[in-house]
């Protein structure tokens, strides 16, 4: 089913910063009196660590998260963060966030050839319980709190990815794929302005809305909906400003954009993260791969 690759949520990371330079020496972070949640902040230590999951540096990249998550441990973005960078690693190495996959239809319904490593997956499940647990306690204390949702709607978009992707568990996928689209509406009717959510209900609404009609009518029977083209409008408003998910929205909306063959817009955000991000066999890989031109061996996943 099209609906996996609901927003692996992994993941990610900064606005856009200058070619060479690291995210914190570029961005100001935001100030704490505005918002003192991680989530809405622009930290430099999550900014750096999710730059490195970008460039496929996957153990420096919990190596600060974990370092910050031990100076934060009552936040349930550090637990995020971490399980981000399992998931990201296992959708780079299975070779999910590519072209290759996208454009095949068979990988594109049916999810990953053979499983997932068990190791990594144990690590992203155990991540993933302990960030739920410090967002329901913080709910706790303030039934309305926005990190807390924003924990939850990552948590239960990264748990259908892998549902769905790595373990193939098909109808499995679709309750936290359900939970994490009213998570971001509780989340963004309090913020709407925090364009990192609409990556949740952008991909959501573009995968379903990309189902053959008796698949989606299972679905929106089910009470879930997909349109394809509001989907990718809500993917164009992280890209717009998101803080921590940009470039993971960017990636998203390039691939599906050569799925329609909207080719200009695939080609400009993919050299958009080669550049930003000079040092990514991915995104070189595929922008090379959007201009014809042939890939250097060097610069698979």
């Amino acid at each position: 089913m099209l609906w996996h690759l609901c927003f692996s949520i992994l993941l990610l990371l900064l606005a856009p910063t200058a070619i060479h330079a690291r995210p914190s020496e570029l961005q100001p972070a935001r100030s704490a009196e505005d918002n003192p949640s991680p989530a809405f902040t622009s930290v430099p230590e999550l900014q750096d660590g999710f730059h490195l999951l970008y460039i496929q540096q996957f153990g420096e990249a919990r190596k600060t998260f974990n370092a910050w998550e031990s100076r934060n441990p009552q936040e349930p973005f550090g637990q995020v963060a971490i399980a981000a960078s399992y998931l990201f690693e296992e959708l780079y190495r299975q070779g999910v966030l590519t072209s290759d996959f996208f454009l095949n239809e068979k990988r594109f319904l049916s999810g990953i050839e053979g499983k997932p490593d068990p190791g990594r997956m144990k690590s992203f499940e155990d991540a993933l319980n302990r960030a739920r647990v410090l967002a329901k306690q913080r709910l706790q204390d303030n039934p309305k709190d926005p990190e807390a949702y924003f924990a939850l709607t990552l948590a239960a978009g990264m748990e259908s990815d892998a549902d769905m992707i790595l373990k193939k568990v098909r109808l499995g996928s679709l309750k936290p794929l359900k939970q994490a689209n009213e998570y971001a509406k509780l989340l963004l009717a309090q913020k709407p302005a925090e364009n990192d959510a609409y990556v949740a209900l952008g991909t959501a609404n573009y995968i379903i809305g990309s189902l053959s009609g008796g698949a989606r009518f299972f679905l929106v029977f089910d009470g879930v909906h997909g349109d394809k083209k509001l989907g990718m409008q809500q993917l164009e408003k992280t890209v717009k400003d998101g803080r921590y998910l940009q470039p993971f929205a960017k990636i998203l909306l390039a691939l599906a954009a050569r799925r329609e063959k909207q080719n200009d817009l695939a080609q400009k955000l993919l050299r958009e993260l080669s550049e930003q991000f000079p040092s990514s066999a991915l995104f070189a890989a595929e922008y090379a791969k959007s201009m014809g031109r042939p890939v250097p061996a060097t610069m698979g996943p």
